[in-house]
């Protein structure tokens, strides 16, 4: 489903509801779309007003990234519901025979795989439009610094929720699985904490 094509209150519904997707790697998804959207109004907001010429390049390369991010956040959001769906019917995979035992777990490591990785591409993606916002907070239009500030908070917040998502299914993976994301968890949150550290000072030096 794309719920970047619902209406906003059935979107809630759905993440209130008692069905297991949307849920968090959704929601952390759906926060880099709100995240890439205050980018784009900010940094149109920039260019072409002459006050904060010094602000258009950082503008115009945030407004290009912040396209394509929102369009990936929400395919990303929908992966994010998919892949822990996926993992739920391997697990309703019938299991009488060895064989069946074998197969059933078999697809239940591949699926779960999946639903580490969709939401470990959710918090790079993040990073991205973190680090550009870093380059516009400095000169971006002064009325508008606070909505960086927010698209900060939105994007830090769906970085680390994805990384939540990232570790528990990795968490039921054996230990030599999956070990790339395992070894990027700590550097992605390392750059969230001083992207989102550094670009907080700058709006509030702005405010």
């Amino acid at each position: 489903m794309r719920y970047i094509d619902l209406t906003i209150s059935d979107y809630l519904d759905a993440l209130a509801s008692k069905q297991p997707t949307p849920g968090g790697g959704t929601a952390s998804a759906i926060a880099l779309c709100q995240s890439a959207s205050l980018v784009a109004m900010v940094a149109n907001l920039t260019i072409g007003n002459d006050k904060y010429q010094d602000g258009w390049p950082a503008s115009k390369t945030a407004l290009s990234l912040s396209i394509s991010a929102r369009e990936s956040a929400g395919q990303l959001a929908e992966q994010d519901s998919d892949a822990f769906d996926q993992v739920m019917s391997a697990f309703r995979m019938a299991k009488t025979t060895e064989e069946e035992k074998i197969q059933r777990r078999k697809m239940i490591q591949q699926a779960t795989l999946v639903a580490a990785q969709v939401p470990y591409e959710t918090a790079l993606l993040a990073i991205e439009l973190l680090e550009s916002m870093k380059h516009l907070s400095h000169n971006c239009n002064g009325n508008a610094v606070s909505d960086i500030g927010v698209a900060a908070l939105l994007a830090t917040a769906g970085c680390k929720g994805a990384l939540f998502n990232v570790e528990i299914n990795l968490n039921s993976l054996p230990s030599d699985v999956g070990v790339t994301l395992r070894n990027g968890i700590a550097d992605i949150n390392n750059q969230c904490r001083a992207l989102s550290k550094e670009i907080m000072h700058n709006v509030k030096s702005r405010l």
